[in-house]
């Protein structure tokens, strides 16, 4: 497997090697000691699967201390555009974002640590999507932000680096949003691809 550092520590890329052929493909998704080597010391408890159509947003979640999660998020069938943010408190990179497209043919795994929120948009219209994580989830401790305060702050995040619309549109769509200017350019309308509304 390649293991490909993001510019955050201790948050990954990492590509599994997948071996197909005609009759179809193996891919290891994981192993402890591998995983290990790499530098990966999580001791997985809790396995979750989820489904969601195309052009839902959901996120950003993350669960407060004692009981944090460290994430190995993948896609089984389907794209996904999948974010991580550092809310370590007293890190480097403190309020900084990573973002990668998880592809259920290439297999593409993220390595979320604990500290971090997580999520997502769909970018294909079907999309099976697998976390592995360090502590059982506790509803109780969970935190999350509306779609709608995910866009006010991405928007902020994207205007920061544009210097003109065209840079704008450009910065918004990396993060996964679909948009479409009216009125001779003047208003910039955000809505999901599916035309539908975006849910948490």
């Amino acid at each position: 497997m390649e293991i490909i550092e993001t510019g955050i520590k201790d948050l990954l890329v990492i590509q599994p090697k997948v071996f197909g052929d005609a009759r179809g493909y193996f891919c290891e998704t994981y192993n402890e000691a591998r995983y290990k080597e790499a530098g990966i010391n999580y001791n997985f408890c809790q396995d979750n699967l989820s489904k969601s159509v195309y052009g839902v947003i959901r996120g950003l979640h993350f669960q407060l201390q004692p009981v944090s999660q460290a994430k190995l998020v993948s896609v089984v069938v389907g794209r996904v555009y999948d974010v991580a943010v550092d809310l370590r408190q007293g890190s480097p990179t403190y309020g900084k974002w990573f973002g990668v497209e998880l592809d259920g043919d290439k297999k593409t795994q993220f390595m979320i640590p604990q500290g971090f929120a997580h999520g997502f948009s769909v970018l294909q219209p079907y999309e099976g999507g697998g976390k592995r994580m360090s502590t059982r989830e506790y509803r109780a401790r969970m935190k999350g932000e509306s779609w709608k305060q995910k866009l006010a702050n991405d928007i902020d995040k994207a205007m920061e680096f544009s210097g003109s619309k065209d840079e704008f549109v450009r910065s918004m769509s990396i993060l996964g949003y679909h948009m479409t200017w009216t009125d001779e350019r003047k208003y910039l309308t955000f809505h999901c691809p599916n035309g539908k509304s975006c849910r948490d």
